[in-house]
């Protein structure tokens, strides 16, 4: 909505020391406990500007629009998070999973989730998302007190512990990297059984419920450090937590080894293996306790696809602060094909071109979103028919889907139409 022509439109703004404190803040990395806490309760916070004429822009006294400026730019880097249907499917896994997993009483291995996706996809952004608000809905259930704190200690609740795993991971790191969430003095000589029993120990002191372990895709099976952390986390599932690991392409890794992609669910099955043995153990008893989920990119090619990525362009269009920007920026004439074939649905691609694309309306002045101006960004999808794995040069090849037939988006009155491999052009529905 316009801001009033008439008086301050920015009399209720925040002060300079407000918006220096929010450009300028320290972000803390999530994988600590100081940066978990902060994104979680950050999130979502950041309010645009109120919208301003060009007119009422002028008439600001110089420090004021500086700063309105600024904030424009803060808020139009900052797209707000959606809930795509893509991200919705892994939210309600994993959500599932979560509540599930934490009112089990009896069980002594809980299932986890596997998270796979390719770059730019919003695997870490999603899980992120769902994992906070269930450590906030836990936190809240609990009146924000750790259940099983041991009297006469003080330490730390945390409902939700994220960790990245170690470039070239051992069980002996990815066991420091966990307990360096929790700041935890380590001695460089502890042994392996060591560490692992202080993960232990401080996955139950502090209350934690899930363990998030992003990027698992950097493990390697060919490696034999790999294969033993690998082993360390089926140890951490009867830990009581829930395990949530995302990466990149993860069924190409060999993590899950034989599991095969199914088109009609769209989604990784796993079927049995009969005789590979881990330290005695067969991998069915524990590969079978994940459920793999794979996050997809937006797709044009029915009525349903078009309107949720038309839903998410009006969600982003009523975020951005362009002065000249009007109803209809990115969802409007044939812009939503342009950005679909520009990006091929990927969202983290998508929201590159349009924050790349706000900076330079705003340095150009033209304060506005068009083709001809988004020509000018480059991207790394430029090619539509670019293959995922293009994407990313160190992600391994894309797991090839049965052929299907390129279908007419009917009674959208949109003119152009995508299959599930990239745009294709089509007659306007007549």
């Amino acid at each position: 909505m316009t801001a009033p022509e008439q008086g301050d439109p920015l009399e209720d703004w925040p002060s300079r020391e407000r918006i220096a404190e929010l450009v300028l803040r320290p972000r803390p990395h999530r994988d600590t406990f100081e940066g978990w806490q902060h994104y979680r309760l950050a999130r979502g916070t950041l309010v645009p500007p109120p919208r301003l004429t060009p007119r009422q822009w002028s008439t600001l006294p110089d420090g004021r629009r500086f700063d309105y400026d600024i904030f424009r730019r803060l808020t139009n880097v900052n797209l707000p998070l959606q809930q795509t249907p893509m991200a919705a499917k892994v939210t309600r896994l994993i959500k599932r999973r979560l509540h599930g997993n934490a009112f089990k009483q009896d069980d002594p291995t809980l299932a986890g989730v596997m998270v796979s996706g390719f770059g730019h996809y919003g695997k870490t952004a999603t899980v992120s998302a769902v994992c906070a608000a269930f450590e906030d809905s836990w936190l809240q259930l609990h009146d924000f007190l750790n259940p099983a704190a041991v009297e006469g200690t003080a330490d730390l609740h945390a409902p939700v512990v994220y960790v990245s795993t170690p470039v070239t991971a051992t069980p002996k790191s990815t066991c420091a990297a966990i307990l360096r969430f929790f700041g935890a003095d380590m001695r460089a000589s502890a042994t392996l059984p060591r560490l692992v029993q202080l993960v232990a120990d401080s996955l139950r002191d502090h209350g934690v419920r899930a363990l998030v372990l992003d990027d698992i895709s950097r493990l390697r099976m060919h490696r034999a450090d790999d294969q033993d952390v690998l082993d360390l986390i089926r140890a951490f599932m009867s830990l009581n937590v829930t395990l949530v690991l995302t990466g990149v392409n993860i069924p190409g890794t060999g993590l899950m080894r034989e599991a095969k992609w199914n088109a009609r669910q769209r989604q990784w099955v796993m079927p049995p293996l009969e005789s590979a043995r881990v330290h005695g153990l067969e991998l069915t008893q524990t590969e079978h306790r994940f459920e793999l989920v794979e996050m997809d990119r937006f797709r044009y090619t029915t009525d349903e696809q078009i309107q949720a990525f038309l839903a998410h362009l009006h969600g982003v269009e009523g975020h951005l602060r362009l002065l000249e920007a009007k109803p209809g920026m990115l969802t409007g004439g044939t812009m939503p094909e342009y950005l679909m074939r520009r990006t091929g649905g990927v969202v983290g691609l998508l929201g590159r071109l349009i924050e790349d694309g706000c900076q330079e309306a705003m340095d150009s002045g033209r304060e506005v979103l068009d083709e001809v101006l988004l020509d000018e960004i480059v991207v790394r999808r430029d090619d539509p028919d670019l293959a995922p794995e293009e994407l990313d040069p160190q992600a391994p090849p894309e797991p090839a889907e049965p052929p299907t037939r390129r279908r007419r988006a009917r009674g959208t009155g949109r003119n152009t139409v995508f299959d599930d491999h990239g745009p294709a052009a089509a007659d306007a529905a007549g």
